[in-house]
């Protein structure tokens, strides 16, 4: 048919737009798709408040994690294409289809002209209309809102703690990335819920999620029973309609704020941001003193140690405290690209093969799995187990690990500097491992332990951190890049210091990279480090292992002026005849600034108290 044409009855429309947007030609294996006037949303599988709606058209994939199409079509001329009735009637559509997808677009087309909503939400399109393909990578390349994240993240962790007595840091954390979870695993979760059928809902969602590779590693069965545990102060008159109403209400916001935050992550401009350091720095709000001491590594440094360590795609990736899971989360977003995308079949590979991690504490590890669960991919290998053990040590060396990156917990009763020495003695000779460690660890460390590594293992690299990367920790830190299996033998190590990285603390948000400033400084660290060359902010030095363990602060030359000897003497004078030199300083300062008349020649100038 011309491109030239244009239908003009709503019939020819909307079966003229069903072949442009390719809905004829879908294999039902893939998703339910088509268009006409009878078919209703209930009989298209949606229940609930406006299942008995038509749309003109719909491509509803069978995986709910791709983007689903709704139509509405009109007759040309027979109303205006940006008519607010057309947009709200689409609009109902999409709440509908919403209920069961994150990403939803609807269209409305004329035979003419193309409008396209998300959220309500006009998106830029072509007056043409183009194939379903075209709208869904349109919605799929959407950039992160992370502001939006936080707005919503705020809500939810304001109900959790207030609503529904959820005090517990990292309950409420686990409560909310279990709900994600299960949108990602096709839990039907609806406004209009009874806690006990959303509260299970999301359990059955999330042993489905893990029914697979629970019989590869049961320890996943974990992240359900925190679950379980986690309990609300829910408890309501069911003889009380207003209890009840609020309750219901309580439940539906929390579903739509959490709907909304997976359709968010769900972009194909995801860069590995670790969605679990967003919920904790919103959280943290109402963290209690027994929650200290958990620390969450920065997106931008996950992705510089990436980078640092020349992680790629073939690489098989170990985290031995892996917290949140960040640098897997990491790893497998940067391996995944490299590889293709998410559909090629070393995609498939990097998930199950390549990204190993260990986790001790029970909750932390729930928390891991559920993060990898949120992106569908990598909790296979993840261990529940002590990283200071001996069964911790033939875990890893079987994982046959090629690249370390690390966050260990830095206090010495969680053995901090076993840790490192398991990993450097556990992986094969030649690996790269880094691990972010406060700025004198090394040094501080028994002499016998420091011995004993840099005997058997070589400390390449030290760069030293921006010391308010952790916000609200207090503690200055650096990352040590060492090679396993090869000794030290004299040989020197380079240092620098990334005194800045551009980042701006944000209330309640942490610190981001709002003026956008970290890119630039990244590839210039990631260059000169690698060059062994640091020449534009002057921090580069070589130091032997027997002198020091870290990058050492430039000692200032020692200069003597005539201004220091006369105020040593004056000092001793005033000592010896007891007089308070700090008060007659104040003293004078105040006769000086209050009290005096300023006159000045080419001279000098004169101050005169006044009598």
């Amino acid at each position: 048919m011309p491109t030239s044409y244009y239908p003009t009855t709503e019939d020819e429309v909307r079966d003229h737009a069903g072949r442009l947007l390719g809905f004829g030609t879908v294999d039902s294996k893939e998703a339910r798709a088509g268009v006409g006037q009878i078919t209703t949303l209930k009989s298209l599988g949606f229940s609930g408040e406006g299942a008995s709606l038509k749309p003109d058209g719909w491509y509803l994939p069978h995986d709910r994690g791709l983007v689903a199409l709704v139509l509405e079509t009109k007759a040309r001329d027979s109303m205006p294409i940006d008519s607010p009735a057309l947009k709200t009637q689409v609009e109902k559509y999409c709440d509908v289809v919403r209920t069961r997808y994150d990403l939803v677009i609807g269209i409305v087309y004329d035979g003419e002209r193309t409008r396209a909503y998300v959220n309500g939400q006009p998106i830029e399109v072509p007056d043409e209309l183009q194939s379903k393909e075209y709208y869904a990578d349109k919605l799929m390349e959407q950039p992160i809102n992370k502001e939006r994240i936080y707005e919503l993240t705020m809500r939810i962790n304001n109900s959790l703690h207030g609503d529904f007595g959820i005090k517990n840091l990292y309950h409420r954390m686990i409560f909310t990335a279990c709900a994600l979870v299960a949108r990602r695993y096709d839990a039907i979760l609806v406004r209009g819920m009874g806690y006990s059928e959303f509260h299970n809902g999301i359990l059955n969602a999330l042993n489905k999620a893990i029914r697979e590779d629970v019989r590869q590693n049961d320890k996943l069965q974990l992240l359900s029973d925190v679950y379980s545990e986690i309990k609300m102060n829910v408890s309501t008159d069911d003889d009380d309609p207003k209890a009840v109403e609020r309750l219901t209400n309580l439940i539906g916001d929390f579903i739509d704020w959490v709907t909304e935050i997976s359709g968010l992550i769900n972009s194909s401009a995801w860069d590995g941001e670790d969605v679990m350091a967003i919920f904790f720095n919103e959280f943290n709000r109402y963290k209690k003193k027994s929650e200290a001491g958990q620390v969450f590594t920065p997106d931008h440094i996950t992705g510089f140690m990436y980078r640092l360590l020349g992680v790629n795609k073939d690489d098989r990736v170990l985290d031995a405290c892996a917290g949140s899971g960040a640098f897997l989360v990491k790893s497998m977003s940067n391996m995944l690209r490299e590889a293709g995308g998410v559909k090629t079949r070393k995609a498939k590979k990097i998930k199950q093969e390549q990204l190993y991690g260990i986790e001790f504490d029970r909750e932390i590890f729930a928390l891991a799995c559920a993060n990898m669960l949120i992106h569908k991919d990598g909790k296979t290998n993840l261990a529940h187990m002590d990283a200071r053990t001996e069964s911790a040590s033939n875990w890893m060396t079987e994982t046959g690990a090629t690249k370390v990156l690390m966050n260990p917990p830095y206090e010495n009763k969680f053995g901090c500097m076993k840790i490192v020495e398991n990993v450097l003695n556990s992986v094969e000779r030649g690996v790269l491992c880094g691990f972010i460690l406060p700025d004198k660890k090394l040094e501080k460390t028994s002499k016998a332990q420091r011995k004993r590594i840099l005997r058997h293992h070589r400390l390449l690299k030290v760069i030293k951190l921006p010391e308010n990367l952790f916000f609200g920790i207090g503690v200055t830190t650096s990352i040590f890049v060492f090679q396993a299996g090869v000794p030290q033998d004299n040989k020197k190590f380079y240092a620098v210091n990334i005194e800045e990285d551009g980042l701006i603390t944000v209330k309640n948000k942490g610190r981001h990279d709002v003026h956008n400033k970290w890119p630039d400084l990244e590839d210039y660290w990631v260059d000169a480090i690698e060059r062994n060359d640091e020449t534009r902010f002057g921090t580069g030095q070589w130091h032997s292992t027997e002198d020091c363990l870290s990058w050492q602060a430039p000692v200032k030359p020692f200069e003597l002026t005539e201004e220091d000897l006369a105020r040593t003497a004056m000092d001793y004078v005033m000592f010896t005849r007891g007089i308070d030199g700090r008060a007659l300083r104040e003293k004078l300062g105040v006769i000086s600034t209050y009290s005096t008349q300023v006159s000045e020649d080419a001279e000098a100038i004169r101050l005169e108290v006044r009598k």
